[in-house]
């Protein structure tokens, strides 16, 4: 089947934009003794370090730079607050060496860690950023901002909150902060509520209140479920189905989510051998078909927004089936 769309596509002279992003961030597995955790958690959550070797950040920049690919790192600087500058200075450099793209990505959840506090009137740990008003979304941007800058990272020009939890006023936020380009939009998290293009399913480039969104790929299973395409939770089946489909249908972005510890097992000490060969696999066919998908990141982008929002990409429930198998399969080895 994918084959016979493969070579429907083939000949086809339009070409897909492909957005393999990345959220880096760092978890102590709860928040208390954090201080004792960090030097541990940083090493697992950054580099993957295993008794196998590295399947984090500098095993997936490496990757992708082997074949001629860009990455799109989201980098999450918040936890500098608690943690220094030294740490995300480190993850900004073996970024920079390695020829991807650093972006800025938010967990709020570590602003109440921070020594000093932000806000006079101390509301506790808030996870997502879209319960901060406007004001003070524009303050936690232009601090994660900084904080990249002064990490030796270049300007950025796209953001992407924590655990997708933005809002209508973000893009406010962002707007005001000099920043073009949002790809917090997912559909099968907060995307729906968030306030942005209500009544509409976006699924493909839209601008709205002077800022491009790039909003997260999504699909119907075959089951009429909404999924997310990301690398830790479709087959490569799957994703190769779906960026052939992307093409045919002349769609203009194809986002797909990883994490930096994405290639690990679920406890985080080994690597996760089915998404390993995933990522394996999608940086082969991206080489290969340079020349129908155009993997890229958001510096020097140029906008194209649709006029209309095509419905979700279709997949298939054989496919989707199958996935189930090989989750299963990946959970006797966790």
């Amino acid at each position: 089947m994918i084959n016979a769309l493969e070579t429907r596509v083939t000949a086809a002279t339009q070409m897909l934009n492909v957005f393999l992003t990345v959220d880096v961030e760092i978890w102590c597995d709860g928040w208390a003794g954090i201080d004792t955790k960090f030097p541990e958690a940083f090493q697992r959550y950054i580099y993957g370090c295993t008794d196998r070797g590295e399947f984090g950040v500098r095993y997936q920049a490496e990757l992708l730079k082997e074949h001629g690919l860009i990455g799109v790192f989201f980098v999450e600087p918040l936890f500098s607050g608690r943690f220094g500058l030294e740490p995300l200075t480190e993850i900004v450099a073996l970024l920079r060496e390695r020829e991807q793209e650093i972006q800025l990505h938010l967990h709020t959840e570590w602003v109440d860690e921070w020594p000093t506090q932000v806000f006079a009137c101390g509301r506790g740990k808030q996870q997502f950023l879209r319960l901060f008003p406007r004001d003070e979304q524009c303050m936690l941007i232009a601090d994660g901002m900084h904080r990249l800058e002064r990490a030796g990272a270049d300007p950025v020009n796209c953001f992407r909150a924590g655990s997708f939890g933005f809002n209508a006023d973000t893009l406010d936020a962002l707007a005001a902060c000099g920043i073009p380009y949002d790809s917090s939009y997912n559909a099968t998290a907060f995307g729906r509520d968030s306030g942005v293009a209500p009544g509409t399913i976006v699924t493909d480039v839209h601008i709205e209140r002077g800022v491009t969104e790039y909003p997260m790929t999504v699909y119907d299973t075959g089951f009429g479920r909404l999924r997310h395409t990301q690398l830790g939770a479709c087959s490569w089946a799957e994703l190769e189905r779906l960026l052939w489909a992307a093409l045919e249908e002349n769609r203009q972005s194809f986002v797909l989510l990883s994490h930096s510890f994405e290639l690990l097992t679920q406890a985080k000490t080994q690597p996760d051998r089915v998404v390993v060969s995933r990522f394996q696999k999608l940086c082969r066919f991206l080489d290969r078909h340079r020349d129908s998908f155009r993997v890229r990141g958001f510096h020097g982008l140029c906008d194209a927004p649709t006029i209309s929002q095509p419905p979700p990409l279709r997949g298939s429930a054989w496919l989707s089936a199958l996935r189930n198998v090989e989750q299963l399969y990946r959970r006797s080895y966790q």
